[in-house]
């Protein structure tokens, strides 16, 4: 798929999945996600970050996306090396949203008032270098840099 070219700089040509629409895309970027940590001997700090950040946005964009027609929206998946370290290019056909301009939920004042939920894009935030969006035809491409 052309889009993985223009979405981060790539130190060679990134890995690909293609893991379609619904929760077993999540299931199976995850596996594949894990396959390639082992293969590639990703040290474990950059395994966690990397996974727990897909984990997030891909449940989010399994669960909340839609196509203009209103169906589930595919997946398309690069990871690879940069100059900067690994980056993950989630690619999915859902209307265009951009969650790198959504605001952060104010924190609970106490782990009384705490709710589940709500937290993905801080923690993203917190693990990864940078997370980049951009829409490109009819397609949303989000980048996940460790």
């Amino acid at each position: 798929m052309p889009v993985f070219r223009n979405c981060a700089d790539w130190l060679a040509e990134p890995e690909r999945l293609a893991p379609g629409p619904g929760p077993q895309a999540v299931r199976a970027a995850l596996a594949w996600l894990q396959e390639l940590a082992q293969r590639q001997a990703w040290p474990e700090p950059t395994r966690h970050a990397l996974i727990l950040c897909a984990d997030e946005a891909l449940t989010n964009v399994t669960t909340h996306a839609r196509t203009p027609d209103g169906g589930p929206v595919r997946l398309w998946l690069g990871c690879g090396h940069t100059r900067d370290g690994l980056a993950l290019c989630i690619v999915d056909d859902g209307t265009a949203f951009d969650p790198t301009r959504q605001p952060l939920p104010a924190l609970a004042a106490s782990l009384d008032e705490a709710r589940p939920g709500g937290q993905g894009l801080r923690l993203m935030r917190h693990y990864l270098r940078s997370m980049r969006y951009q829409r490109q035809g009819d397609r949303n491409v989000l980048v996940l840099e460790l």
